[in-house]
């Protein structure tokens, strides 16, 4: 899902959400969980129903504060990594580990 500036909300059991990624795998949903906990969200997983057991599983993340924007907060670098940098898009992605955003360095 990535960042994509739509508002995503919705329900997971009873919880009202705010939805921040679906469809994703279990170290992406690590790597999320983690980082949002740190920034004080409350975080909510579900886990996607398979349609076959081979299939692999995949989990929805989401918060319970409904006026989080992933791409907002990313983009107006409110989040801290979790050693006290701002987090860039290329690291919500996991892109990379840098912090530091160059965006005249495009080199890969």
């Amino acid at each position: 899902m990535g960042l994509e500036g739509k508002h995503s909300f919705g329900n997971i059991g009873d919880t009202r959400v705010t939805f921040v990624e679906k469809k994703i795998d279990e170290t992406r949903m690590d790597f999320l969980k983690k980082l949002l906990e740190h920034n004080g969200f409350e975080v909510v997983v579900d886990e996607e129903k398979r349609k076959s057991e081979e299939d692999p599983q995949l989990y929805t993340i989401a918060v319970t504060d409904m006026v989080f924007n992933p791409t907002i907060w990313v983009y107006e670098r409110k989040l801290k990594t979790f050693d006290g940098h701002k987090v860039t898009p290329d690291y919500w992605n996991q892109k990379t580990e840098e912090t530091n955003p160059q965006y005249w360095k495009n080199s890969k």
